[in-house]
């Protein structure tokens, strides 16, 4: 069996010496926001609203693909498995056909972390600010990560007890309802005035999961570490730490716990399992579909609380939390939350919404 290197305080503390400065930037998947690349990014996410395409906008989560430490790239600590597990958007614009956006990164915190899943964690946070070629700032984001040992991640068997879902033909047929039933609130304006604390988003589905959907969506958001032939190859030159041999010998990346079963054991996780920008990105998606054309989407904050693994369906929840008026403008805060068939908890968080006011004075 494969032993993985471990967290040691020498490779600590050099991961600490570089809290508050700026991270070499990675060469991203995306560097404009171009016609082609926004509808791979919405249908990699499963997005079906036409207005992305008519308005010439993104949706807002395109920033994953368009910057690799957003979406979960870490520094340090080399072979020290790492588990994204959540962004705070904050935006101030929105992502328009043709935009060229780039993100400057700073290691923001560590802290080490008590964990069920390893028996030593740190959670790794950077902060990224996207600007465009003015150098305005379009968006402000913090995202994390979970370094985990994958040795002890693997012994403690957190999740060992976790069987794969079999569907029968009525749960195929609910899924096939619920995607056929999608409410997308398009032209039709929802005003803040009209909005009532409590209320209840229309849900959305997701998955079930499959490779072929990890893979759909790879094509939108772009990976971290896939590479082909000569590429692969130049990459495990300047990270060795990234080859991990697979079952014939050769060196892949650990990436491939997103669809290779015997590395996603190796780590702890009984399945291969989503990417969690996607979850991320999901219920940005329920979101939108909610606000309407007209609405603004200014903070998307979600934590990813445990695996999607292959087979899971994912249901995209909501309710108004509250409504407030920001310096005249209609405020309506969200309470999200992703669940699996199992009825577990795989995401949770909130969105900031800005609606439009059928009365602009007191």
């Amino acid at each position: 069996m494969t032993r993985f290197p471990t967290i040691t305080d020498e490779a600590l503390a050099g991961l600490r010496a570089l809290i508050g400065k700026e991270i070499r930037r990675p060469e991203p998947y995306l560097e404009v926001a171009s016609r082609d690349a926004i509808r791979h990014w919405a249908h990699g996410i499963g997005d079906r609203n036409p207005f992305w395409a008519r308005a010439r906008l993104a949706p807002p989560t395109i920033l994953f693909a368009m910057d690799r430490i957003v979406s979960g790239y870490v520094t340090g600590l080399p072979g020290i498995h790492a588990m994204y597990a959540g962004t705070d958007f904050r935006w101030r614009g929105a992502i328009r056909e043709g935009d060229r956006l780039v993100g400057k990164s700073v290691l923001r915190d560590l802290e080490e972390k008590a964990s069920s899943f390893a028996r030593r964690a740190l959670k790794q946070t950077y902060r990224t600010t996207f600007v465009d070629d003015t150098g305005a700032v379009v968006c402000e984001a913090d995202s994390w990560c979970f370094r985990t040992e994958r040795d002890t991640a693997r012994e403690v068997k957190k999740y060992s007890a976790v069987e794969p879902h079999r569907y029968a033909a009525d749960e195929i047929e609910r899924i096939r309802l619920a995607y056929a039933a999608e409410e997308i609130r398009g032209a039709v304006t929802r005003f803040w005035e009209d909005v009532e604390v409590g209320a209840p988003l229309p849900e959305i589905v997701k998955g079930p999961l499959t490779v072929t959907s990890i893979i759909a969506f790879v094509q939108g958001w772009g990976s971290l570490y896939v590479r082909a032939h000569g590429l692969a190859f130049d990459l495990f030159e300047r990270h060795p730490a990234l080859s991990i041999p697979n079952e014939f010998g050769v060196p892949e990346p650990p990436e491939r716990v997103h669809w290779d079963a015997p590395l996603a054991r190796a780590v702890g996780v009984p399945a291969p399992y989503d990417y969690g920008p996607e979850r991320v990105a999901w219920l940005g998606h329920l979101v939108t579909n909610w606000m309407g054309d007209a609405g603004i989407l200014t903070r998307l904050s979600v934590e990813v609380r445990r695996h999607n693994l292959l087979g899971d369906t994912t249901w995209c929840r909501g309710r108004v939390a509250r409504t407030a008026l920001v310096d005249g403008r209609g405020e309506v805060t969200l309470e999200l939350h992703a669940v699996n068939q199992r009825s577990e908890t795989i995401a949770r968080g909130l969105a900031v919404v800005v609606l439009p006011r059928r009365r602009t004075t007191a």
